[in-house]
């Protein structure tokens, strides 16, 4: 009985250790996803207006400046994510400036920025052909019909994230190196240039929705072991990056290291690197690199908040 009520009491304080700092908030700005609306918000405060209200957007990734969110918007649904139709989008972090990429007639999805000073916003469209993705690129400003293709449709790349010299962090069934992950160089004409990564964990299962820290040294992931795809029960990861060796090592976990069946997802940086936001269940939570600790930051109960995304920090 004295050793149950030591962890019953034991829960209870790390209850109210998060309902604490739930309570006074974070210092980091961040945009997100709650019931299909975007919002621009210090983690850890309550909601205001909602910047986009009306339609189902997801996903936003904020760029390295200018104050800019790209994101997605649903056009027409379907019971398979991947039969959607959507539209990609710019919108200022005030509300204002908001203009489509893309047409609606295409399946383009998980968008973000190059880091190289440009402020590119990419993406990857599915061909309906193959079910294979490609990588697309736009411009802020662009209408429908400017986008263009960074990758060939016989082959699968999906992007993850970008560097500041310009590669693209991607995953790719390439038709030289077969399955796995490379930092890619597109090239104003012809074939991109493709690096291979080395990765342990990549030899053993998938790594998905990879984010490379703003000072270019760790990578934060989901990963599963196995090929076949599953999304909840992920484990969420943080790990060293070389760049030049091209080398991920030193994974730890940091969410979800026993595998529950819940939607571990959407690890990204904080501005600082000294933090790792990601969703949970339906709820935003904030993992601390140097104490090793979790709060939750998200507020409203019961709402579904997904796809947070730092200040000024492109995934």
């Amino acid at each position: 009985m004295k050793r149950i009520r030591w962890i019953i009491l034991g829960v209870l304080g790390v209850c109210l250790f998060w309902e604490k700092m739930a309570a006074e908030g974070t210092t980091y700005r961040a945009a997100y996803y709650k019931g299909g609306e975007i919002h621009v918000n210090t983690l850890g405060s309550s909601e205001g207006e909602a910047l986009t209200t009306g339609h189902w957007d997801f996903k936003p990734s904020w760029s390295k400046d200018g104050d800019m969110l790209v994101f997605f918007r649903r056009v027409k649904n379907h019971p398979e994510v991947g039969k959607w139709k959507t539209a990609i989008c710019i919108i200022n972090v005030d509300g204002t400036g908001f203009h489509r990429l893309t047409d609606g007639t295409h399946t383009d999805f998980n968008q973000t920025w190059t880091r190289e000073g440009s402020n590119i916003p990419i993406w990857n469209r599915k061909n309906p052909a193959t079910g294979a993705y490609r990588v697309m690129a736009g411009k802020v400003g662009g209408s429908p019909g400017e986008e263009r293709s960074l990758t060939g449709k016989h082959y699968h790349t999906w992007a993850y994230t970008c560097l500041k010299d310009g590669r693209i962090l991607v995953g790719s069934t390439h038709p030289k190196y077969g399955r796995g992950y490379f930092l890619m160089k597109a090239n104003a004409t012809g074939a991109p240039d493709f690096e291979p990564i080395d990765c342990a964990l990549a030899k053993k299962g998938i790594l998905d929705r990879i984010s490379l820290s703003p000072g270019e040294e760790k990578v934060c992931f989901e990963y599963q072991e196995g090929f076949k795809r599953r999304v909840p029960g992920r484990t969420l990861y943080v790990a060293d990056f070389d760049v030049k060796k091209r080398i991920v090592s030193n994974a730890r976990p940091f969410a979800n290291k026993e595998g529950k069946p819940i939607w571990y997802a959407y690890p990204r940086w904080t501005k600082d690197e000294k933090a790792i936001v990601y969703h949970a269940g339906g709820s935003l939570y904030l993992y601390t690199l140097e104490d090793k600790k979790t709060v939750k930051i998200s507020k409203e109960a019961g709402a579904d908040y997904r796809y947070p995304h730092g200040e000024a920090t492109p995934k």
